[in-house]
């Protein structure tokens, strides 16, 4: 399948992956030490279960370098209709603009099994026909 003029090419393939991002740093505990008097209240201080801010990042990459960075806005859930129309479209739009004469119908997605990359909602668009999807409005 990957044959030198086989159907598909190794650049035809644009992996994704997700990671949890933190919007700040816990001290060290030994860096929380002080002392205190009677009189004055003690600060309050992070423990290291606290992670209230963080963002989930969705990096889509090829042969050329980062395609798409998607960052899941603050109080938001990721779902598959959120991955379908925010992250994938903009996955759709990067590769059509680097490649105008091949679009996504030769692309091969590479994502893990998360709940949204293998909802029915996202797999329907990804595996129909060509010619059908646009009809679905995604890939």
């Amino acid at each position: 399948m990957f044959e030198p003029l086989g159907l598909k090419r190794l650049s035809d393939i644009v992996p994704a992956d997700e990671t949890w991002f933190p919007f700040f740093i816990i001290p060290p505990k030994r860096l929380n030490r002080m002392w205190v008097d009677g009189q004055g209240d003690r600060p309050v201080v992070l423990r290291p279960g606290f992670q209230s801010r963080k963002r989930l990042f969705t990096v889509f990459f090829n042969y050329r370098g980062r395609l798409v960075v998607d960052i899941l806005p603050q109080d938001t859930t990721m779902t598959a209709t959120y991955y379908v129309q925010n992250v994938l479209s903009q996955v759709k739009s990067a590769i059509s603009e680097q490649r105008p004469k091949v679009s996504t119908s030769r692309t091969l997605l590479l994502h893990n099994n998360a709940g949204p990359h293998k909802a029915k909602a996202t797999t329907q668009p990804l595996l129909a026909p060509p010619h059908l999807q646009s009809q679905l409005g995604t890939m």
